[in-house]
């Protein structure tokens, strides 16, 4: 029987609106993943119950707000961008996209493929470095779907892609780019951070951002200062440092006023992005002294991520 290829594209999630109810559904299978929080279901489900559900999901509803376009939010606005890209890219393979927490979910996605007759599946995590917290889930999620299933059909899983020289490249060239039009003293990679406890578990998460961060300033060949930080803390466990808030704190009073923020972590503007790094942390930036804060933006619904996707499937 003739192989048919399929490639699924699998991002984190996001809430159908910016309504509370809608962030507290979304929020809830989130949160109770065990690869997010690793408490006992004991401890922490009524903690998240009791507490954080029904209060957070009127504040993140709030920030919601601000990035939803025409109803949809950023990330599965360009995920759906990318899935066109790379179904153009390959017209004889079936492209689909999936969330780990939202729609469309995984194990839905995984069907229909499975029902247009794919054959050889090829699952893409849409974050550049590995961490269990994200690619471990979904690999979780995968693997669960067909733990289940009496089809089982020939199945890859790329990790990550961080040292991809297209992406490498990418990000190197957009950095020179915003260098050429913006006079800075430095420029900060901001990363996505995760509990230091799950580090010394052996998530090599850290490994791979440092990593990042150096391929691209070698890509670069230009001698600016840099600084790695790590955002979006959660709770009161310690997380991965320095944190981006804190340390864009202090870079004016150390002369660093004017910066270039950059997060190859993130392949598309999300909350994180457009909330996080484009308001909240460029306002502590310039309250604290800062007078030029300009960011870099991910590939969002350029090209270049599916062609980068195209090279790993001929790997």
């Amino acid at each position: 029987m003739e192989k048919k290829r399929g490639v699924l594209l699998i991002n984190l999630g996001t809430p159908d609106s910016p309504d509370p109810q809608d962030v507290k559904k979304y929020l809830k299978p989130f949160l109770s993943d065990k690869r997010i929080i690793k408490m006992p279901s004991v401890i922490w489900q009524p903690i998240l119950n009791s507490f954080i559900l029904t209060t957070r999901p009127k504040k993140a509803a709030a920030l919601y707000a601000q990035i939803f376009e025409d109803g949809v939010s950023p990330l599965l606005k360009y995920a759906r961008a990318q899935e066109a890209n790379l179904q153009q890219l390959l017209p004889d393979t079936k492209v689909g996209i999936a969330m780990s927490y939202s729609s469309p979910a995984i194990p839905d996605a995984i069907e229909e493929m499975l029902a247009g007759g794919v054959t050889d599946l090829t699952v893409i995590p849409l974050y550049p470095q590995y961490s269990g917290t994200t690619v471990g889930s979904v690999f979780d999620d995968v693997m669960g779907f067909f733990r289940r299933s009496d089809n089982i059909i020939d199945l890859r899983f790329i990790r990550s892609f961080y040292d991809h020289p297209g992406y490498i490249a990418y990000y190197a060239d957009k950095i020179k780019q915003a260098l050429a039009a913006h006079t800075v003293d430095a420029v900060v990679f901001s990363y996505h951070g995760i509990p230091a406890s799950y580090v010394k578990d052996g998530d090599r998460y850290p490994e791979e951002c440092t990593a990042t961060t150096r391929l691209i300033m070698e890509k670069m060949g230009i001698d600016v200062p840099h600084f790695q930080t790590f955002q979006s803390k959660f709770g009161p466990n310690e997380w991965l440092t320095p944190a981006t808030g804190a340390t864009l704190k202090t870079l004016p009073g150390q002369g660093i006023k004017k910066i270039l923020i950059v997060a190859p972590g993130f392949v598309a503007d999300c909350l994180e992005t457009i909330e996080e790094l484009e308001q909240e942390n460029k306002g502590y930036f310039l309250a604290s002294g800062g007078t030029d804060y300009h960011y870099v933006r991910p590939f969002n619904e350029e090209r270049a991520l599916s062609e980068i996707f195209v090279d790993l499937l001929k790997k």
